[in-house]
């Protein structure tokens, strides 16, 4: 029938398009992460190195070393002796992603909720909203 969604019934089939669907997010959530972390070190004059990255996210040098280079084939950043450094592509997705975090950081602050428990909240929360609710977010705190 024209414009009907066929539904899954098989179980097993729904369950794994589930899990791919959420190891795509949490793909796309580690890519936002390390090119903000990368732009909030360039925006702070810091060096870019790999040490530093391994003890933000706690993982190993060759796991930073892997997201790195899925974030150079990506055209996130660009990798020299001199060290790593965002493209203009990854500016503009780390400039967005800073933007974002900050928002609904502020947004918790202004519920009342401790700085630093908003900001470690706002790591995970930032991820999950839709524009929509970014946007509520912002009015509400330009009303203020």
């Amino acid at each position: 029938m024209a414009g009907t969604q066929k539904t899954e019934t098989d179980p097993k089939k729904r369950l794994r398009r589930t899990h791919r669907a959420i190891r795509g997010q949490h793909r796309e959530e580690r890519t936002e992460d390390y090119v903000e972390s990368v732009y909030r070190m360039e925006r702070n004059e810091e060096p870019v190195r790999v040490v530093d990255l391994q003890k933000i996210f706690a993982v190993s040098h060759v796991t930073v070393i892997r997201a790195l280079e899925k974030l150079s084939e990506q055209g996130f950043l660009e990798r020299s002796e001199s060290g790593i450094s965002l493209t203009d592509k990854g500016r503009e997705l780390g400039a967005w992603c800073y933007e974002r975090h900050r928002l609904v950081e502020s947004f918790l602050v202004s519920l009342g909720v401790s700085k630093n428990t908003a900001s470690n909240d706002a790591e995970g929360i930032e991820h999950h909203l839709s524009p929509e609710t970014l946007s509520a977010m912002k009015e509400h705190l330009n009303e203020r």
